[in-house]
């Protein structure tokens, strides 16, 4: 019989444990006020491990985090996992029915809320959420219980690795998805254990790690603190994004790395403090969530340098299938800032035809996924679950291609393809084009209704600062397309827009993008 236990691997609770045992006065993290060491981080996470174990949060129990950049997130990233529970992140500028709804489908019985910030709708999801017993919030407040001082009560213990099943839900985490309600995708523990090794073998994370922290730390940011933690690093969280805050923090920390989606880098470039600012201490940019415009790539390496390093993932195979290192960001070879890099040796990704079979070499096909990175599945959805995993492979519903060198070029989300007159389009290719018009800061191409070809093409665009939308630009960039892919991939026409909607993890979010436009059509956005 085999004693699976003898082969278990170790998780992220055991990496957060090891890493803060390794030091004591070492600078841990600095955000706003708080500069913590190791042993304060130490010291602090045993106490809200306490605090949430007193209040009968144990393994397995669903819980959901509601909160801006503030020092107790980061205790309570550790204390989590230590306390062995089941984490769902909340969108901070989601809908009170939006968080409602998320939280019925998990089941979640604990949440935990930033009180300065969202304890009314802390109050209101209390009525909506029958499942929900405890609230706990980072401070003081008029609904629950104040997490904080509950944790002051507690005498800091040595930190303790709770036992778990490699295959047992670690987090439950909700994506927008293009059509109908958010899908919950469980992850297991042995999941993110593998994603942080893949981290720790192929990330190129500078020696001296002083890492700046731009997104929420409940979402994408947290997925930096165990490598920091193993790198004997420091945290240097920003508390919101604005250029100038940022800039300053690089300068005045000596920030080394740092982790960004496009459309901050883009904010970044097209800020005054860009010329001035003193960001040679910086040696590597990761970024990802979302496809970064060549052109505007271009810009950020001429302007900083060869520092960029960008990865590839999503929820349901999280953050680690394919990169793309500093190096290969090499201006001699422009088409090559159009990839996002090499597949990872560390799992098996092919990309397949709709029979499941390998495409020839240079064609397109869905980028599949094999490993232990892979989902468990949807929560309470199998058929959905059926379909991405037909097969035995992870589907990710992008479409990409492959070059010579083994380099992937992801063309666009299945769901996202365009089909006009009969035609498939697919946005990014028409994205690139439109990026590189010197006017243009952002781009999102969507499919909106046609009774002449079903769907057309349309351009939702953001202009550079200084810049005026007319006429005339719009028949330039209706130009410049027609040019580069041909008249069926022109836009019909142009929005010009103040900002594109993001998702929690900084995605263009084009399902409501879309929805204005298919309002009152029967076509799923």
């Amino acid at each position: 019989m085999t004693n699976t236990v003898l082969n278990d691997p170790p998780f992220l609770a055991q990496l957060i444990v090891e890493g803060l045992n390794r030091y004591d006065d070492r600078p841990c993290m600095y955000l706003g006020d708080t500069i913590a060491s190791y042993r304060d981080v130490r010291l602090r996470t045993s106490q809200f491990t306490q605090a949430l174990q007193s209040k009968g949060v144990k393994s397995g129990m669903r819980v959901a985090v509601i909160s801006g950049n503030r020092p107790e997130v980061l205790y309570n990233i550790a204390a989590m996992q230590l306390a062995g529970c089941c984490g769902t992140p909340l969108h901070p500028l989601g809908s009170l029915d939006d968080h409602a709804y998320v939280m019925n489908d998990a089941g979640i019985e604990a949440l935990i809320f930033d009180g300065s910030l969202f304890g009314q709708r802390a109050a209101e999801l209390k009525e909506k959420v029958p499942s929900l017993k405890h609230l706990l919030s980072f401070g003081e407040t008029s609904v629950g219980e104040n997490y904080s001082a509950l944790a002051d009560n507690f005498e800091p213990l040595p930190l303790i690795v709770p036992d778990a099943d490699p295959d047992a839900i670690s987090s439950i985490t909700y994506t927008g998805g293009t059509t109908g309600k958010p899908k919950g995708v469980m992850q297991a523990y042995r999941s993110s254990a593998y994603m942080t090794m893949i981290q720790m073998l192929e990330w190129q994370f500078p020696e001296d790690l002083r890492m700046l922290i731009a997104t929420p730390l409940s979402h994408a940011g947290a997925a930096f603190f165990v490598p920091v933690l193993q790198k004997g690093g420091c945290i240097f969280v920003a508390q919101g994004f604005d250029p100038d805050a940022i800039f300053n923090m690089i300068e005045e920390h000596k920030i080394t790395a740092t982790m960004l989606v496009p459309v901050m880098i883009y904010m970044l470039l097209d800020s005054p403090a860009a010329k001035t600012a003193d960001i040679s201490s910086l040696e590597t940019i990761f970024y990802g969530a979302s496809p970064m415009a060549p052109a505007r790539l271009k810009e950020g390496i001429e302007r900083w340098g060869q520092i960029f390093y960008q990865f590839y993932g999503q929820s349901e195979s999280p953050m680690v299938l394919v990169n793309m290192r500093k190096e290969d960001h090499d201006l001699s070879k422009p088409e090559r800032l159009s990839s996002c890099g090499r597949p990872t040796s560390w799992l098996k990704v092919a990309l397949l035809d709709n029979d499941n079979q390998p495409v020839a070499q240079g064609e397109k096909g869905e980028i599949c996924v094999r490993g232990p990175i892979n989902m468990l599945g949807y929560l309470g959805l199998p058929d959905q679950t059926a379909e991405t995993l037909a097969g035995d492979w992870l589907h990710t519903g992008d479409v990409g291609r492959l070059d010579e060198d083994g380099f992937l070029y992801i063309v666009d989300r299945t769901k996202d393809m365009i089909v006009t007159g009969g035609f498939n389009v697919f946005p990014r290719e028409i994205e690139d084009v439109i990026s590189a018009n010197a006017s243009v800061a952002q781009v999102a191409v969507i499919g909106v209704p046609s009774e002449q070809w079903g769907e057309e093409v349309k351009a939702v665009v953001v202009l550079r600062p200084g810049i005026e939308s007319s006429e005339a630009l719009s028949h330039e960039i209706m130009a410049e397309v027609k040019a580069a892919k041909g008249s069926v991939h022109t836009p019909k026409s142009i929005d010009y827009v103040e900002a594109i909607p993001l998702t929690a993890v900084g995605k263009p979010d084009k399902k409501v993008v879309r929805a204005k436009y298919w309002e009152g059509h029967s076509r799923a956005v």
